[in-house]
């Protein structure tokens, strides 16, 4: 009988120290509540004993949660586009105690998506729908965090990002969005076109210029003293070639216009002792 009241009693002490004792871990902090009231001081990660009759302790992930929420948001032209947002915040270790006091355990519910709500209504409210589709869409992000940050100040939550997971617009509304964004990739493509063929323009212009340039240099450095000493270097060089030819001058500067003989005629040229050079003057 005594060997079963003292296994009783160490049964009782087991589970009484394990019920009064609290196991918070990596990414958590604890509050004890005692008597319905919070302690100031918030617990981090280890083991933590509390009487069970009075208090218990309360834990609260201060790690990054991910809240996702569907909802239709608005747009400029009044239309109401649904959405897959996601909501990334913390609570700040420091805060965990106040803000169990001011909202409780529950602030997802009870702050953290009517603030969203609300900001994300008076936000896409400002743009249009075709915007949340283009580099528009990282704006209007921003601007939600930063809605939602300000209207939870002080509350000890963080929002860290809001990220529009999925934009679905109206049917009518996206192919007209498509044909629009169709429409401005055709005139970029038409203005990169433009401007290679004004380069190849502008190309042809200063190579035709060049040539100009080199014509007129050329023509202003042959006066008639260089072309006339040009043309008997010519003629000396034609004296030297074994070759008959018949050249032909207009009386005035002696330009060659040489026509080399047939085999023939240079042969019967050797037959009457000599090479035969004729000049006639018109």
């Amino acid at each position: 009988m005594k060997g079963i009241i003292v296994k009783s009693l160490l049964i009782l002490a087991a589970v009484g120290f394990f019920t009064s004792c609290a196991v918070i871990r990596e990414g958590e902090v604890g509050v004890k509540r005692r008597f319905g009231k919070y302690d100031d001081r918030p617990y981090t990660q280890g083991l933590r004993v509390f009487n069970p009759f009075t208090s218990v302790i309360v834990k609260v992930p201060v790690r990054t949660e991910n809240l996702e929420v569907a909802l239709n948001i608005p747009s400029k032209e009044g239309l109401n586009i649904q959405s897959e947002v996601s909501i990334l915040y913390n609570v700040i270790t420091r805060e965990v105690p106040k803000l169990l006091r001011t909202i409780g355990p529950d602030y997802e519910r009870n702050v953290i998506l009517p603030v969203f709500r609300s900001a994300v209504s008076d936000v896409t409210a400002r743009f249009y729908a075709k915007d949340m589709h283009t580099v528009q869409r990282g704006t209007i992000e921003i601007a939600i965090r930063d809605q939602m940050q300000k209207l939870l100040e002080g509350r000890g939550i963080e929002i860290e990002a809001v990220l529009l997971k999925s934009i679905v617009l109206p049917r009518n509304l996206a192919r007209a969005i498509e044909e629009v964004l169709e429409a401005e990739q055709q005139s970029q493509r038409m203005q990169f076109v433009l401007l290679q063929e004004k380069q190849e323009a502008d190309r042809m212009r200063i190579q035709a210029e060049g040539i100009r340039d080199a014509q007129n240099i050329i023509s202003q450095g042959l006066d008639p003293l260089i072309l006339q000493f040009k043309s008997i270097e010519a003629f000396m060089e034609l004296s030297k070639s074994p070759n008959t030819k018949i050249i032909i001058t207009d009386g005035g500067l002696p330009i060659p216009a040489m026509l080399n003989l047939q085999d023939d005629a240079a042969g019967a040229g050797r037959t009457s002792g000599g090479n035969v050079s004729t000049l006639r003057n018109n």
